[in-house]
């Protein structure tokens, strides 16, 4: 429904984006970096990241330090290295070659539901129900009438969302319904003058009703995700730190404590010996 307006004007408008052009291991490199990521702060890591590590056997002979530091301030820096354990075993097992499924894939660490179906379309233009944020977004206001979609996908709206699904290049339809809720139909402020959808628009015909959910906003300022982050980025910037070099890091004794709990169990950091710490080796 709507697949020739949104496809045509997805040939118009795309923006050139690396990872269009890549290979199946660039698509995935990019789409676990593109988790909870903008593209804009993603770019310069992920170009920089594929020059280093081309192939899943390149980025396979990495260290857990080097990958968690060429990840840089991207944020949950486990999905580095979950992208590393992917690496060793597609270059081990695999031959460097991703599965072409989506049950396979999510044999992978790191890989869930999304993910798997975003590598099918995206590395090979095969068929899958794509349903990121954005083209949620979308469907929400276009075919339901709602400002915003649930927090996440509902048996009902893969039903539905499926039916619309074309039956040839549904992986052009994936990313031109991406597109088109990445840069117009935004969460805020949508171009709606600028959507080649917006006559057949629900929300719109409506008048733009508010969504009645609680849209969750997530906070960083003092939270233990910026405390772990602070605590992992100085061991980006020095090869071992003693706790109480770490603990002058923070303000909140007990947060570094609980952070280097948290990311010795996430494999993040590592003890050296007793009270000396560095990212893992």
């Amino acid at each position: 429904m709507y697949e020739k307006e949104i496809t045509t004007w997805f040939k118009e408008n795309k923006r050139d984006l690396p990872w269009r052009k890549s290979d199946a291991w660039g698509v995935l490199v990019s789409e676990i970096m593109l988790q909870q990521t903008p593209v804009q702060r993603v770019l310069p890591v992920y170009q920089e990241w594929m020059k280093r590590w081309p192939t899943p056997a390149d980025l396979a002979k990495a260290t857990p330090a080097e990958v968690i530091t060429a990840w840089g301030r991207l944020g949950y820096p486990r999905r580095a290295l979950r992208l590393h354990q992917c690496a060793k075993i597609l270059s081990t097992e695999l031959d460097n070659q991703l599965p072409r499924t989506e049950s396979e894939l999510r044999k992978l660490p790191g890989i869930g539901e999304y993910t798997a179906a975003a590598i099918v379309a995206f590395a090979f233009n095969e068929s899958s129900l794509v349903l990121d944020i954005n083209i949620r977004r979308l469907f929400s206001r276009l075919y339901r009438g709602e400002e915003s979609p649930t927090s996440a996908p509902t048996k009902a709206e893969r039903t539905e969302y499926a039916t619309y699904m074309p039956a040839k290049n549904a992986h052009l339809w994936a990313a031109a319904t991406m597109e088109l809720g990445a840069l117009i139909c935004t969460a805020k402020k949508p171009l709606c003058g600028r959507c080649p959808v917006a006559d057949k628009c629900q929300w719109r015909s409506l008048d733009y009703p508010s969504s009645e959910r609680v849209k969750r906003t997530q906070s960083w300022h003092g939270t233990d995700r910026q405390c772990r982050g602070t605590i992992v980025q100085a061991l980006r910037d020095n090869p071992k730190l003693s706790k109480r070099e770490l603990n002058l890091l923070w303000d909140v004794p007990s947060q570094v404590e609980k952070a280097i709990l948290t990311l010795l169990d996430d494999g993040l950091i590592e003890e050296q010996r007793k009270g000396i710490f560095s990212l893992p080796q």
